[in-house]
C-alpha cells in the first residue's frame, strides 16, 4: 500500500517528471526540421499540461479559491495558465518551424517559470491554509484520478 501523499507534494512530483520531458524536448528542439514535427512535441506538452492543471484547479486551486478569493496569487496562476496554452496553440498555426520553435520554447519556459512561482507562493499557502487532512484527502483524490496503484485508504 502506498503512503499517504499530500496533493502538493503529488503536483511537486508532476512538476519534477515535466521538467524532465521539457529537458528531453528542449534537447532535440533544435533537430526538428519542419512545423509538424514541433507541433508533435507541442501537442506532448499540451496533454501533459492539460491534466496537470485541470487538477490544480479543481483540486487545488478550488479549495483555496473558496477561502482566499481576492488572492492575487491565484489570479496570476491562473492567467500564467492562459497564456501558456495560448502559446502552445499558436505552434499549430504558425508558419515557419523557427516560429513554432520559438513559441513552443517560450511556452516550456514559461512552464518553468509558473511551476517555480506555484512552489514559492501557492504550495506553501495550500499548506498553511488547509488542514492536513484536507490536502491528505485531495491527494488521495489525485492519485484515484491519475490511477496509481492502492490509492485505498
Amino acid at each position: 500500500m502506498m503512503p499517504n501523499m499530500r496533493i502538493t507534494e503529488a503536483l511537486v512530483a508532476e512538476h519534477t517528471i515535466f521538467l524532465n520531458v521539457f529537458d528531453q524536448i528542449e534537447r532535440v528542439l533544435p533537430s526538428l526540421t519542419t512545423p509538424p514535427e514541433v507541433q508533435t512535441m507541442a501537442r506532448i506538452v499540451e496533454g501533459l499540461l492539460e491534466g496537470h492543471a485541470r487538477t490544480e484547479t479543481n483540486l487545488a486551486y478550488l479549495a483555496l479559491d473558496h477561502m482566499m478569493h481576492h488572492n492575487g496569487e491565484l489570479k496570476r496562476m491562473h492567467q500564467d495558465h492562459h497564456e501558456i496554452d495560448d502559446r502552445l496553440r499558436k505552434v499549430h498555426t504558425v508558419g515557419t518551424v523557427a516560429q513554432a520553435r520559438r513559441l513552443l520554447k517560450s511556452a516550456i519556459g514559461a512552464s518553468r517559470e509558473h511551476f517555480r512561482a506555484e512552489e514559492r507562493s501557492v504550495f506553501p499557502l495550500l499548506e498553511r491554509t488547509l488542514q492536513a487532512e484536507t490536502l491528505d484527502e485531495l491527494g488521495k483524490t489525485w492519485m484515484l484520478r491519475e490511477g496509481v496503484a492502492d490509492a485505498r485508504v
